[in-house]
C-alpha cells in the first residue's frame, strides 16, 4: 500500500514504568510535540510471545504522526523487553492484560483532559499474544465508560474444538528451543500455548459487545486463512462488530509492517481523516 510518509520531527517520546500486581515493565509513550494538533484518542499496544515492544515501534510512531498519543509496553517475563521475571504463571494470567489499564492511567497523566472529551475513543491492540491480551482488556472496568476499538494483528483460532494451537506449526516449533529461553521459566511455551488455546475458545463470550478489527497477512505462516476466518466468525457470533483484513504481505515475524494497515482502518472508522 502506497501512502505519503510524514517525518517524526514533532514526536516526543517518554520512558515509563508500569506497575500492576507483582509486575514492573518498561513502556514508551509517543505524543505529538507541542503545537501539533492532538486528536481525542489514545492508543495502547503490546507485542507477541517472546518478543518486545520495539517489534511494534512503527505503530505508535505512525499514529503520533497523525496526532494520536500512543503507548507501547513490554510484557512481563520477556527478556528482550524489560528483562524481568514472572515467578508464577497464575500472576501472568491474572494481571498481564491489566497493564493496558495502567498504560491508560499513564497517558491520562500526560493529557488529563483528553478522556473527558465527548468524542474520545480508546484504541487497544497487539500482535499475536498481545492481541489476545488487548481483547481481554476490553472487559476491564477502567474502560467501561469509554468507546473502545480493538486491533488484533496476527491472531486466529483453530476451527476444530481443542484443535492444534496456531503456534504449534513446524516453523514455530523449530525456534522454540531458543524462544523458550527468551522468557521466564514460568512462561514455558508448552504452558503458555495451552492457556492461549483455552483463552481463544472463550474470549468472545467473556467480553462486552466490541468493535474489533483483525489484520492477518496472507503470507502469515503461523495464522492460517482458516484460523483467521474462524476467529472472525466466532467473535461475530458472540455479538461483536468484527472485520478481517488480509494484506498480501504481513508475515507473522514482521508485525511492524502492520502500521499502515492500522492507520487505514482508523481512517475507515473516522478516527483519522
Amino acid at each position: 500500500m502506497t501512502e505519503s510518509i510524514k517525518n517524526d520531527d514533532n514526536i516526543t517520546v517518554k520512558k515509563h514504568i508500569l506497575h500492576q500486581g507483582p509486575f514492573e515493565v518498561a513502556a514508551l509513550s509517543f505524543f505529538p510535540a507541542s503545537g501539533v494538533n492532538l486528536r481525542p484518542h489514545f492508543a495502547i499496544f503490546t507485542h507477541g510471545f517472546t518478543s518486545h515492544k520495539a517489534s511494534i515501534l512503527t505503530w505508535p510512531i505512525r499514529l503520533a504522526q497523525e496526532g494520536i498519543a500512543s503507548l507501547i509496553f513490554d510484557l512481563p517475563g520477556h527478556y528482550l523487553g524489560s528483562f524481568n521475571e514472572v515467578t508464577n504463571f497464575e500472576d501472568f494470567k491474572l494481571h498481564a492484560h491489566e497493564l493496558f489499564a495502567r498504560a491508560f492511567s499513564t497517558l491520562t497523566t500526560l493529557a488529563p483532559t483528553m478522556p473527558n472529551r465527548p468524542d474520545f475513543s480508546l484504541i487497544l491492540g497487539g500482535h499475536s499474544l498481545g492481541a489476545l491480551l488487548s481483547l481481554k482488556a476490553l472487559g476491564l472496568p477502567e474502560f467501561k465508560s469509554y468507546k473502545t476499538i480493538a486491533v488484533a494483528v496476527g491472531f486466529g483460532i483453530s476451527k476444530a474444538p481443542h484443535g492444534k494451537n496456531l503456534f504449534e506449526t513446524p516453523l514455530y516449533k523449530s525456534t522454540l528451543h531458543v524462544r523458550g529461553q527468551l522468557v521466564s521459566p514460568a512462561l514455558n511455551p508448552t504452558v503458555v500455548f495451552s492457556w492461549i488455546r483455552e483463552e481463544k475458545e472463550s474470549i468472545g463470550s467473556n467480553l462486552p459487545p466490541s468493535r474489533i478489527h483483525m489484520i492477518v497477512g496472507q503470507d502469515d505462516l503461523i495464522v492460517t486463512n482458516e484460523g483467521a476466518e474462524h476467529l472472525r466468525e466466532f467473535l461475530f457470533a458472540n455479538g461483536h462488530n468484527v472485520t478481517l483484513e488480509r494484506p498480501p504481505r504481513l508475515p507473522h515475524h514482521l508485525p511492524e509492517e502492520a502500521a499502515s494497515y492500522i492507520k487505514r482502518f482508523l481512517v475507515s472508522e473516522k478516527i483519522l481523516n
